[in-house]
């Protein structure tokens, strides 16, 4: 089988988490790397050795030897950046939030569409086992009817803070940059909600610091969302039905979480841990990335284009209500 050989656009951590779970897809390696400064790249390079290193992103974009690019940047640069590697029929998956809003998620979808090139949002929580388990548990009618869905994220960033979280320009914010994982669970799990209420507490820069939500929805569901900068939070997601209940634990997003299945007994718990991953838990979208371009796929069947700009829509529906507002707007 022939390796498929990955670009990375952008040298920060959650870049570093990626390539080093690269080694755990069978059919795939790390053939490039960029950041703007060359030196960035090289000190990259030194930890996760690529044959080609660039000090620009439009070299990379231009490398004949990548089939594939991972963009890692943060998400007020990912319209600039995925089109750019669009724009060179290169594949991309890219880092969530996928886009600043609505509008630019549309274009960069509708260029991918235009260029018969692969595009995925990288959500990678999707993909994960214990997520899996969730999935197939209510598929199978454990909770029965869902009613109730929560979840919460939250963490208090230690200094020096990154400038994304708390800069406008870069669509700083608790929503955009934690918040979507909650909003997510809820789309996932519920769909579009008939009526979104939501309000939020501003930092000094003007972006949201913690960011309170709910989904209502004509069937009488309900879903409370919660995301912060001013707390550490138990990161933790339930979600009930009228005959059970399921609790993704601690960093319910993230590879670590089990999965706690109430089935209404009084008491009664089921601990379901699944497959462990063997590395940072990037490894399973990076494999499902590889499944897609192997078939010739310009979407990914799992993770597709409009339910990234449902996410997407909602977000927007949910900084109009809470007042969260950015200078791309």
């Amino acid at each position: 089988m022939n390796k498929i050989r990955w670009g990375i656009l952008g040298c920060g951590k959650i870049a570093r988490k990626f390539a080093s779970d690269l080694q755990w897809v069978k059919d795939a390696e790390l053939a490039a790397v960029a950041a703007r400064e060359l030196s960035t790249a090289q000190n990259f390079a030194s930890d996760f050795p690529a044959r080609h290193i660039h000090g620009s992103y439009e070299a990379l974009v231009n490398n004949p030897e990548v089939d594939v690019i991972y963009v890692a940047t943060p998400h007020g640069l990912h319209y600039e950046h995925v089109r750019l590697c669009l724009q060179h029929q290169k594949p991309v998956l890219c880092e969530k939030a996928f886009a600043i809003n609505y509008r630019q998620a549309q274009e960069m979808i509708s260029l991918a569409k235009a260029q018969r090139t692969f595009l995925m949002e990288a959500f990678w929580t999707r993909f994960l086992p214990h997520y899996q388990t969730m999935k197939q548990l209510l598929a199978a009618g454990n909770v029965g009817t869902i009613r109730y869905v929560h979840a919460e994220f939250g963490f208090k960033p230690v200094p020096p803070f990154p400038q994304r979280l708390y800069d406008p320009h870069l669509g700083g914010g608790a929503l955009l940059d934690i918040g979507v994982y909650p909003v997510f669970l809820a789309l996932d799990i519920l769909g579009k909600p008939d009526r979104i209420d939501a309000t939020m507490t501003p930092a000094a820069t003007g972006i949201d610091e913690q960011c309170a939500i709910e989904f209502y929805y004509n069937s009488g569901a309900i879903a409370q969302l919660f995301c912060t900068f001013a707390t550490n939070l138990a990161t933790g997601a339930d979600i009930a039905g009228d005959t059970g209940r399921i609790r993704l634990t601690h960093r319910f997003h993230g590879p670590t979480a089990h999965v706690e299945y109430y089935p209404g007994i009084v008491d009664t718990r089921q601990v379901i841990t699944p497959e462990k991953a063997k590395g940072n838990g990037y490894e399973y979208e990076a494999t499902h990335v590889n499944e897609c371009l192997n078939q010739g796929l310009i979407e990914s069947p799992v993770l597709t284009h409009d339910f990234t700009l449902l996410l997407m829509q909602t977000l927007d529906e949910i900084r109009a209500k809470a007042g969260i507002r950015y200078p791309v707007d």
